[in-house]
């Protein structure tokens, strides 16, 4: 998600529209763990060689740790959405329901039915690893419930999609976020503390939300909407409660936050397990808080100088991240499949993620300045003008 183009007319005076090194670094970690993740798969870590020199746990946790980062992005994009709400419409109760819309639609569609078209073509064609292996898929299933925001579902349904098409499932969650925030925002909005409530309601929830989903299928309880949900409610948590805050009465909370949320959610990406033993349901809402503690800290400025020095690629995934995200199985697949060709071995896996992380930053960077970026803003400029042409009489 990105710091949308600011529409002069009908809202506040926005900042200067800079980016978060902190919160860009937190969202690069994220990809890297989905793309790692998605390798892993095939090729998990502490299987490999690598277990002669780094710890075991420490492998396992990259090979199982990409749900974790699609969590992270959950969290980021409640908060910045809240955010760009408070900044560019001063209160949620005066959000432009058409600009907010737009640029939403402005950002999301391009890649999506770009990755749709293709991953269509691909499966038509019939090549390996883009072709269901159920006959309960059907193209067209597939194809309206990545537009309809209930592809999570339809695997749940049927079983998991091809690679291209399974990383569509976290759209479906945002999406219906998308759709029923602004609502929210125009009706509790009026309230001094409706939409604030409402929220942490939302992401109070988690451990229920978790504890309901027991008895589920393993796809509805890693792809179903009310985690997703709750952990986008804990982003705007934090965003509605910083808006409230003074930054000079707020700098102690600010270092404690920064640490405190840092430490936790590196002890539940590398140690999840023994978190799990303590908190049982309650470890999700653990992690979500994690994350809004340093969300939150970041966006006060903390640790702006270790953010900011040397991590310039870091940070470009996660400015890219959408667009990584997105592409990245049309890297992993055919090296996965290269792999098996050549007859290499799980021990010697180890080998291919840096060069697949190489090339899906590659990818990512090309699909966002060549298509993605150009189409957002000459979709936000034909807005604009269509906006200020004055009715006809």
């Amino acid at each position: 998600m990105i710091l949308p183009v600011a529409k002069a007319s009908s809202a506040a005076p926005v900042e200067a529209e800079t980016r978060n090194s902190g919160i860009d670094c937190l969202r690069g970690i994220a990809i890297l763990l989905v793309v790692i993740h998605h390798l892993a798969l095939c090729f998990p870590l502490h299987h490999t060689d690598l277990t002669y020199v780094l710890p075991v746990n420490i492998l396992r946790a990259l090979t199982w740790d990409g749900p974790k980062g699609v969590t992270i992005f959950f969290v980021i994009s409640g908060f910045l959405i809240t955010r760009h709400i408070m900044l560019r419409w001063r209160t949620p109760a005066r959000l432009d329901l058409v600009g907010f819309m737009s640029r939403r639609a402005a950002r999301i569609l391009p890649c999506l039915l770009a990755l749709t078209g293709i991953a269509s073509l691909l499966w038509k064609l019939g090549i390996p690893g883009f072709v269901p292996e159920t006959p309960d898929q059907s193209l067209h299933g597939a194809v309206l419930s990545a537009l309809f925001m209930c592809l999570n579902v339809y695997e749940a349904r049927t079983t998991y999609l091809p690679a291209c098409w399974d990383v569509l499932w976290s759209l479906s969650v945002e999406e219906l976020f998308y759709l029923v925030f602004p609502f929210l925002c125009l009706t509790l909005g009026r309230s001094r503390h409706g939409l604030l409530l409402c929220a942490l309601l939302l992401a109070l929830a988690a451990p229920l939300c978790d504890w309901s989903l027991r008895d589920a299928s393993e796809i509805w309880q890693e792809k179903a909407y009310g985690p997703g949900v709750c952990a986008i409610a804990t982003g705007v948590v934090t965003a509605l409660l910083l808006n409230r805050v003074s930054h000079q009465s707020s700098r102690l909370f600010t270092v404690l936050g920064g640490w405190v949320g840092m430490t936790a959610m590196l002890v539940y990406l590398f140690w999840g397990g023994a978190v799990w033993s303590v908190l049982s349901w309650g470890s999700t809402l653990f992690f979500n808080s994690a994350i809004a503690l340093t969300i939150g800290a970041f966006a006060q400025g903390w640790g702006q100088h270790i953010t900011q020095s040397g991590t310039l690629w870091l940070r470009r995934w996660g400015q890219r991240s959408y667009e990584i995200y997105l592409s990245h199985m049309f890297v992993v697949l055919p090296v996965i499949g290269l792999a098996h060709w050549l007859g290499l071995g799980q021990n010697r896996g180890w080998v291919l993620f840096l060069p697949v992380l190489l090339l899906a930053s590659a990818l990512g960077r090309i699909v966002e300045r060549y298509f993605s970026r150009p189409l957002d803003r000459f979709f936000l400029a034909w807005l604009a003008r269509i906006r200020s042409t004055p009715a006809p009489v």
